[in-house]
């Protein structure tokens, strides 16, 4: 369903993306955000079931500037390999290839944005700062509660799990204070990563909450 496409950003630097198309005509496009694992096969797989959904889905490599196509899986040598691509995170770098993934999709109709852990975070951001945006929505994003002063330009719908051991309910708390205007829900009993099936942290039961309304937000929001 799928196919490996480039992106060229603002400061020209071409970077690799992973793109599916739906069967039929397109309801509109989805930015889809990595986590830390780079567009491996669950950020890819994620991608096609929005395909099946109806939309574009579009995910770019955003760590293609410091190793072009990183994939990682999830066993601890892995998750401590790919940990070090955020010990000094550009946001800017990341914003930038975040909005050329927006531009390329906005010929297809609204778009919106979906990330996970640390796309999570940056799906929040880009609710604030970028342009082209209709809906955004961030799974256990780390760092939300670091820009949650930051007020979204588009309607937003965070996702956390009570049991996060990175991302502690006052954090969340915190978030829900700030941004009273974001939708925020908090799965019970659930950990990072609780909706990415190949991790040993997957809760279905959590899972199969969130997406429904995750398509919800979409479908209401993405509208032509």
């Amino acid at each position: 369903m799928g196919q490996d496409i480039k992106l060229t950003a603002s400061d020209n630097f071409q970077f690799g993306a992973y793109r599916a198309d739906p069967a039929g005509r397109p309801k509109g496009a989805i930015v889809v955000i990595q986590e830390i694992f780079g567009v491996n096969h669950h950020i890819r797989s994620v991608c096609d079931r929005l395909a099946k959904e109806g939309y574009v889905a579009i995910a770019p490599s955003i760590f293609d500037r410091i190793t072009p196509n990183f994939q990682s899986g999830y066993t601890p040598d892995e998750i401590a390999e790919a940990r070090k691509f955020v010990a000094n995170p550009d946001w800017a770098a990341m914003l930038r290839d975040t909005q050329a993934a927006i531009d390329a999709a906005k010929t297809v109709g609204p778009v919106g944005i979906i990330g996970f852990c640390l796309g999570g975070s940056i799906a929040f951001v880009a609710a604030t700062r970028l342009s082209g945006l209709k809906a955004a929505i961030g799974y256990y994003g780390g760092a939300v509660v670091r820009f949650a002063d930051e007020t979204p330009k588009v309607p937003t719908q965070l996702h956390f799990g009570e049991k996060d051991a990175g991302i502690p309910l006052t954090d969340v708390e915190t978030i829900k204070t700030k941004r009273p205007d974001v939708e925020v829900f908090i799965y019970a009993n659930a950990q990072h990563g609780f909706h990415c099936d190949e991790r040993p942290s997957y809760d279905k039961a959590s899972s199969d909450l969130a997406w429904p309304r995750s398509m919800e937000f979409f479908a209401k929001h993405l509208k032509k």
